[in-house]
């Protein structure tokens, strides 16, 4: 397993952007798969995001579709969450994972990913 640590989160107000990294700690991070999850008070785990171990393929929640930008540097094993034009909604613990073996159709599905770091929390509030 890889051990994840989430930075970036805090307070912003609507309509500003953010980024989140995580950084993965052992070796061969370029052969997990990685991406973000989140979670309001009082709700589930949503996905967010997710990236394939190459990079060449992302994958987004609707929710965040057109706004938020996932992305990887191998080099450095961290994967990055670049949030724009935040909202209200944009609000709760955001959740870094890590798996080596997940499939596509498995991506949308947190209890199917292997790693998963502390979390980081974002807060939009004007």
């Amino acid at each position: 397993q890889v051990q994840l640590v989430e930075s970036g989160g805090g307070l912003v107000q609507p309509g500003d952007s953010l980024r989140l990294s995580c950084a993965a700690s052992g070796n061969s991070f370029n052969t997990y798969s990685v991406g973000w999850f989140r979670q309001a008070p009082g709700k589930e785990r949503e996905f967010v995001a997710a990236i394939r171990r190459s990079g060449g393929h992302t994958y987004y929640g609707d929710s965040v579709k057109g706004r938020f930008t996932i992305s990887r540097d191998n080099a450095k094993s961290t994967v990055f969450l670049q949030m724009n034009s935040v909202r209200f909604e944009d609000t709760a613990v955001y959740y870094c994972v890590a798996d080596r073996g997940i499939i596509l159709s498995s991506i949308w599905t947190p209890d199917l990913w292997g790693s998963w770091g502390q979390g980081t929390q974002v807060t939009v509030s004007s």
